[in-house]
C-alpha cells in the first residue's frame, strides 16, 4: 500500500537544483526532525531546476495517516509537480458530500496541486499531495530538455513497476507454503487471508493506475493492459469503434434470505434491509457513539486525534464485519466456504483491537463522564466476544 500524506505535513522544501538529483526536508505534525530525501531522477519541467518551498497552514494529525516513515528517504524520484489540476469544493466537504447525497452537484472549481511521489528502499511508495499548500518557487537554475523529459518519464514508470514487483513478491512470501487454488482442501482460513491480501494488492495497484494515467485519454485501455486484463483492453478497443453491439438490461430477481436461519444469520434492521445480528450491533453502536462524540465537538478539525481514530477504527471494523456475515443470510445449504468467514473476521478484528487501544487512550484524557467510556469499552469488549466465538464456530465447520 502507498503512504499518502497530506494534512501532517507541516511544511518542506524539495531541491532539483542539480540536475539528475532531488533532496529535501519534509517536517511532519509530531515529529520534531525532518524525513530527508535523497532522490535520483528530476522533477516535472515547471519545477525542475527550482527549490520548492511549501508550508501548511493547518496542518494536524488525522487517524487515516501514517507518518511514521523512515528518517532517511533514499530512491527514485516519481512525479514532482506544482501544476497538477484536480477538483476543489467551493464549500466545506461535509456540506459537499451532503449536497451529492442528495443527487446534486456541489459547486468547484480546477486548481493546481501540489504532487511529490517518490519511491524508497524503505517504504516503497509515498505521494504527498495538496492543493492547500502555500508554495514558494525560486527560479530554475537549469531547464528540462525533452530527452530529460522522456527519461524522467521512464524512470517513473519503472520505479512504479519495481515497486509493484515487490509488493505482490512481500504477498507470496507471506502465504502458507501448501496453498493451492486448485485444490479446495487448501482453503482453510490462512488461505482465504491470501486471497484476501492478494485481493488488496491488486486493488492497490489499480487505484495507482488510476491515478497515474488520470488524464489520460486512454486511461482505461492503459490500465487494463498494466493490470494484465488483455480481454478487456480488447473490448474496450471493440467497443470504441462500435463493434460491440449494445446489450439488453438483465433483470435480476432479488435476493430472498433463508427463513430457517432468521435470528441467527440474519435480521432486518429499522429499515427493513438484511444485516447479520452482529453486524447489525455494530452498526448501530458506531453510529451512537459517533453521534455522541460528535455533539461534543471531538471531532472534526478542532476534535481529539485519539477519538477520531476510536471512531474511525469501529467504522471500520464494523464494515469488515458485515462483508464477512451479511451475505450468511442468503447461502440455504453453506455452500461458503467457513474458512473465508475465518479469515474476514480475523481481518475485521485488526481494526477492533485498534479501536480498544484508542479508547484505553481517550479514557485517560477523562474527555467523557466518567461512565460514558467503559461503558462503550464493555460493548466494544462484548462485540469482540461474539466474533471470537463466530470464529469458533466457522473454524469447527471446516474439517466437517
Amino acid at each position: 500500500m502507498a503512504w499518502r500524506i497530506n494534512e501532517g505535513v507541516v511544511r518542506g522544501e524539495i531541491n532539483n537544483r542539480v540536475r539528475g538529483r532531488v533532496a529535501g526536508r519534509i517536517w511532519l505534525i509530531g515529529r520534531a526532525q525532518p524525513i530527508t530525501l535523497d532522490l535520483t531522477g528530476n522533477c516535472h519541467r515547471d519545477v525542475a531546476g527550482c527549490l520548492v518551498r511549501f508550508e501548511n497552514p493547518a496542518a494536524k494529525s488525522t487517524p487515516d495517516e501514517l507518518l511514521d516513515l523512515a528518517a532517511e528517504q533514499i530512491g527514485v524520484a516519481g512525479d514532482i509537480t506544482a501544476s497538477r489540476k484536480v477538483r476543489v469544493f467551493d464549500v466545506p466537504l461535509e456540506e459537499a458530500l451532503q449536497i451529492c447525497k442528495e443527487g446534486g452537484k456541489p459547486p468547484e472549481h480546477m486548481a493546481n496541486s501540489l504532487y511529490v511521489e517518490w519511491f524508497s528502499g524503505v517504504n516503497g511508495r509515498v505521494v504527498i499531495e495538496s492543493a492547500d499548500y502555500k508554495i514558494d518557487i525560486s527560479p530554475p537554475t537549469w531547464t528540462l530538455s525533452p530527452e530529460d523529459e522522456q527519461e524522467q518519464l521512464a524512470a517513473t514508470y519503472q520505479a512504479m513497476r519495481d515497486w509493484l514487483e515487490r509488493l505482490g513478491e512481500a504477498l507470496q512470501s507471506q502465504a502458507p507454503a501448501d496453498f493451492d487454488h486448485e485444490e479446495d482442501n487448501s482453503f482453510d482460513e490462512f488461505g482465504y487471508e491470501k486471497l484476501l491480501r492478494e485481493s488488496d494488492a491488486r486493488t492497490d495497484e489499480y487505484m495507482t493506475l488510476l491515478e497515474k494515467y488520470e488524464a489520460h485519454p486512454d486511461r482505461e485501455k492503459i490500465v487494463a493492459r498494466e493490470m494484465g486484463w488483455n480481454w478487456l483492453e480488447e473490448a474496450l478497443e471493440a467497443d470504441q469503434h462500435g463493434a460491440i453491439p449494445k446489450s439488453e438490461p438483465i433483470e435480476i430477481e432479488p435476493l430472498e434470505p433463508n427463513p430457517l436461519t432468521e435470528g441467527v444469520d440474519w435480521v432486518r434492521d429499522d429499515n427493513g434491509d438484511i444485516r447479520h445480528p452482529l453486524s447489525k450491533r455494530a452498526f448501530e453502536s458506531s453510529v451512537a457513539i459517533w453521534h455522541y462524540c460528535d455533539d461534543r465537538g471531538l471531532l472534526g478539525e478542532n476534535g481529539d486525534a485519539d477519538v477520531a481514530e476510536m471512531v474511525f477504527q469501529f467504522q471500520t471494523a464494523g464494515a469488515k464485519i458485515a462483508g464477512a456475515l451479511n451475505s450468511l443470510a442468503y447461502d440455504r445449504d453453506m455452500t461458503f466456504h467457513p474458512g473465508f468467514v475465518v479469515a474476514a473476521l480475523k481481518r475485521a478484528l485488526k481494526y477492533l483491537n485498534a479501536s480498544i487501544a484508542a479508547a484505553q487512550k481517550v479514557a485517560r484524557k477523562k474527555l467523557f463522564p466518567d461512565k460514558r467510556v467503559p461503558t462503550f469499552r464493555g460493548e466494544l469488549f462484548a462485540i469482540r466476544e461474539e466474533m471470537l466465538a463466530l470464529m469458533k464456530r466457522f473454524r469447527e465447520k471446516i474439517n466437517e
